[in-house]
């Protein structure tokens, strides 16, 4: 092979799910926002505009270049679903804009393009995996990579609640609204698709190959279920409609909580038994940036729902998680660069 091939067969292949590097920079980076961490939020501010700039740029020329891989892969049950870290990623790099630097126009921009890509991969991967002729089995076609749909949706409904307060008194209402049916609808989907997962953990055969990273979605989509309902309540004194819902809006949410810190043991257990007793080997692959998000994101939403709910008991907990989910990010990206250059030689 020579050199000039090389570089377009790693554009060939490259995961849809990589945008979930940038979905974990940008969550950590609010973490450390949060918590007053202002030298790493602000790096990883800039190194997340840049990493997102890079993957959209690869991704056209991907698209341009190798169409038919491209669409295979969109189409595909395994790698399908990971096509919605676009707009989990967008989403991310939108409130890292509003919350950390006051850019509610540039926030505004990247939650229009989430919406319209949320809209048109919604409507494109489900529709042919529908449509397909010749499909899997349960236990070969569902993984938990399924639930980056679930985080996509959240995140639409997070940076409209976001962009609610400061946009003007003219789009509150709508953008509330917006905020609380993405919400609803993301909490619903969670179930039907939680469902057929924890039906595949309990009645199929696991192997430690099958055991993939995006298993931690099963937690962080709950994780950023919680951080949009806390937003939502945050929001309520300015929308009365969301006032009248406020005692549902809080039991959901501690419900999305919980149950998000359930799924943290469980799937630390079953990492140890996948890497320590199976002896899997722990190599680099773009998945593992959706086992960092979770841990962000669980940082994030415990902190802001100890804040807005007015229960300080739980900030320690985000306090203990924040520097695991630096570890965890820094490990993946150590992992990437030696990925990197390994390939480019």
């Amino acid at each position: 092979m020579t050199r000039a091939t090389r570089p377009a067969r790693g554009l060939a292949i490259l995961s849809p799910a990589n945008f979930g590097m940038v979905m974990a920079t940008g969550i950590v980076s609010l973490a450390a926002h949060f918590l007053q961490r202002q030298g790493v939020a602000h790096t990883l501010f800039l190194l997340n505009n840049v990493l997102y700039a890079l993957l959209c740029v690869l991704t056209v020329l991907r698209v341009v270049r190798y169409p038919g891989a491209f669409f295979s892969d969109m189409f595909s049950y395994a790698l399908g679903p990971g096509f919605f870290t676009f707009v989990a990623g967008t989403s991310v790099l939108a409130a890292q804009h509003i919350i950390m630097m006051a850019h509610w126009q540039v926030g505004f921009v990247f939650w229009g393009l989430g919406i319209v890509a949320w809209v048109a991969l919604t409507y494109t991967v489900f529709v042919a995996i529908i449509i397909k002729e010749n499909k899997p089995t349960l236990d070969k076609g569902i993984n938990g990579g399924w639930l980056l749909a679930v985080v996509a949706t959240q995140s639409i409904a997070v940076v409209s609640s976001l962009l609610a307060p400061v946009t003007g008194h003219e789009h509150r209402l709508e953008l509330n609204f917006v905020a609380l049916s993405m919400w609803l609808w993301g909490g619903m989907l969670y179930i039907w698709m939680m469902s057929l997962i924890f039906y595949r953990y309990t009645f199929f055969r696991m192997s430690p190959g099958d055991l993939a990273p995006p298993y931690w979605i099963n937690m962080g989509a709950m994780a950023i279920s919680t951080l949009a309902g806390v937003l939502l309540i945050d929001n309520a004194p300015d929308a009365p409609y969301l006032l009248s819902l406020l005692p549902f809006l809080k039991g959901f949410t501690i419900f999305y909580w919980a149950t998000a810190t359930w799924w943290i043991p469980m799937l630390m257990i079953l990492g140890i038994w996948r890497h320590l007793w199976k002896r899997f080997p722990l190599t680099y692959d773009p998945l593992y940036w959706g086992a960092v998000f979770p841990l962000g994101m669980y940082t994030v939403c415990t902190l802001r729902m100890a804040q807005v709910m007015d229960l300080p008991f739980l900030d320690g907990i985000a306090r203990i998680f924040f520097p695991i989910a630096v570890v965890a990010w820094s490990a993946t990206f150590v992992g990437l660069l030696r990925h990197t250059k390994r390939h480019l030689r």
